[in-house]
């Protein structure tokens, strides 16, 4: 059965650190919803009401772009062991670059990953857990390296000029708020 919490509990902070991917959902006042897997070491909880994860250069930047227009985001968790539950966590959230000067405090947080485009603080709202029980069993193999090796192997220009190139307007046309370089 669903159950809802103003704020993340203890129980609930420690289910979502020891998940290996997680799934976030935006969308614009108009426009696609876009939802996307992140994984690697990318998600930290700082306080029952406050979430902070780093976004890594991709092929598109929807995520900055929703929250540039409405700052709703949602981030779901999803349990693929023998205990299932899923949580989702409704908020509102603001995207850092790095020429903001919070960049620095949130950035220190996480690896040294490359690509880093965005740092999204999450203000926690409404968290609701539920069952989970279609969530297929799966087991985690490895994390995979094609993301980190394909950046490195473009270097920090060459990811700064991928960027600027590919993730600075969303697929239906709104900005990202990546700042030119």
């Amino acid at each position: 059965m669903a159950q809802q919490y103003p704020q993340l509990t203890d129980r609930l902070q420690r289910f979502i650190e020891a998940q290996h991917v997680f799934f976030v959902g935006t969308a614009a006042r108009d426009g696609r919803v876009n939802v996307s897997p992140k994984g690697l070491d990318t998600l930290r909880i700082l306080a029952p009401d406050r979430i902070v994860w780093l976004n890594l250069t991709g092929s598109g930047n929807e995520t900055a772009a929703h929250v540039l227009d409405s700052g709703r985001m949602t981030l779901m968790f999803c349990s693929f062991d023998t205990k299932p539950l899923i949580v989702r966590v409704y908020g509102a959230a603001k995207a850092w670059h790095e020429t903001d000067d919070e960049w620095g405090e949130l950035a220190r947080l996480f690896p040294d990953l490359p690509g880093q485009r965005n740092i999204f603080d999450v203000s926690v709202e409404l968290v609701q857990t539920s069952c989970g029980f279609g969530v297929p069993l799966m087991e985690l193999v490895e994390e995979r390296d094609t993301m980190t090796v394909g950046l490195e192997r473009r270097g920090p220009d060459g990811v700064r000029d991928y960027q600027q190139a590919n993730n600075r307007m969303s697929i239906d046309g709104f900005p990202t708020g990546l700042p030119l370089m």
